[in-house]
């Protein structure tokens, strides 16, 4: 990347599988430009649904072993809109205390009262459930948390809310593409039937080089939502470039899975020699990395260090994660090669070093 005449190596973007500029996606998008021009028409229910529209929803479908999907207009409004849909006053919403901020926006626009239990800790969700009692409920959790890289514990929250009979959203944001054998996602990473998800949230602008969200779930579901989600319901659709390239994203993540595992070997090799120097970076397993500092002036000089070389990182601190854990949050991506990557680390080390973060 390039800006105030620089070139930097950027390790702050969430295009995982590096298919930003790809040829086929790119293509695909000005083919649709071509024939639908640059905008719909409306909103999906009067005037805005193009036959793209349901072409991507049900790709999306597909790839994700479910019966029906819905795109919105982003991942931010998915979230609100499907939340506030699914529950209202009266009703207890179950989260994760790391959940994405359009997650808690959520919350608080569906009038639902809200319990939290502590991240990942099955014992605690299981304390939610039971005092959430016999309110209509809903589950939700993230599966890959977006700053410290780790993975949902899954099959343990499934199996809580199949015992308790709560519905579990899952918000696959940063996990489409990066998680499982094919990218398909969490459910793939363990092996799980899809169908014990109710809700399969994700976004069109991370690992698929767009703009947008989605959830897909049963044909009920669906139904519902396009009826009951007011986000979607008076929300302008999304451009015909916007769902040509999304639908053509999913065709080439379906079609080289191949890069979901070499993003795998990248991103564990990296991280191994992050580690070996003394780094904390947590216990992740996802391209999202973090580089725990001592303080949140630490961190800024840290990232301050590494632009000043060359590397684009940025630094994360309180209220975006809790304030004894300022870090800087690097993701690797397909577009780093195995230079780049060692690039990285020697910045990395070498800032380290300059800052009193390794000795």
């Amino acid at each position: 990347m390039k800006f105030d005449g620089r070139w930097f190596l950027n390790f702050a973007s969430y295009s995982y599988l590096g298919l930003i500029g790809h040829d086929y996606i790119d293509q695909r998008a000005l083919d649709a430009v071509e024939r639908h021009g640059t905008g719909a028409h409306g909103v999906r229910l009067l005037a805005g649904t193009l036959h793209l529209h349901r072409e991507l929803e049900l790709a999306l479908a597909r790839f994700l072993g479910a019966e029906d999907a819905i795109v919105y207009s982003s991942g931010y409004m998915a979230n609100v809109a499907t939340v506030g849909a699914l529950v209202g006053p009266g009703d207890v919403i179950i989260g994760d205390v790391y959940n994405h901020a359009s997650i808690l926006d959520g919350y608080r626009l569906s009038g639902a009262d809200v319990i939290t239990y502590a991240h990942n800790d099955l014992a605690d969700l299981e304390r939610a459930l039971k005092k959430a009692g016999d309110a209509g409920r809903l589950v939700v959790t993230d599966a890959v948390f977006s700053m410290d890289g780790d993975v949902a514990d899954l099959p343990g929250i499934v199996e809580l809310c199949e015992r308790y009979d709560a519905p579990l959203m899952v918000d696959e944001a940063h996990s489409l593409g990066v998680l499982g054998d094919t990218g398909r996602g969490i459910t793939e990473h363990f092996g799980l039937d899809p169908d014990r998800v109710d809700v399969k949230m994700g976004t069109l602008s991370k690992t698929v080089p767009s703009a947008g969200g989605y959830v897909a779930g049963s044909r009920d579901l669906i139904f519902a939502l396009k009826n009951n989600a007011r986000g979607w319901m008076f929300s302008a659709a999304a451009t015909p470039a916007q769902i040509a390239a999304a639908k053509a994203a999913i065709e080439v993540i379906e079609a080289a899975p191949e890069r979901v595992r070499e993003l795998r070997a990248r991103t564990t090799r990296y991280r191994e020699r992050l580690r070996a120097l003394g780094f904390d970076t947590l216990t992740g397993e996802t391209p999202v990395v973090p580089v725990i500092c001592g303080s949140a002036e630490q961190a800024g000089a840290m990232a301050r260090l590494c632009q000043l070389d060359g590397l684009f990182v940025q630094p994360i601190v309180y209220p975006a994660v809790p304030r004894t854990l300022p870090r800087l949050r690097t993701i690797v991506n397909l577009d780093h090669s195995e230079a780049d990557l060692d690039t990285a680390v020697d910045v990395l080390e070498k800032a380290g070093r300059a800052c009193g973060l390794l000795p």
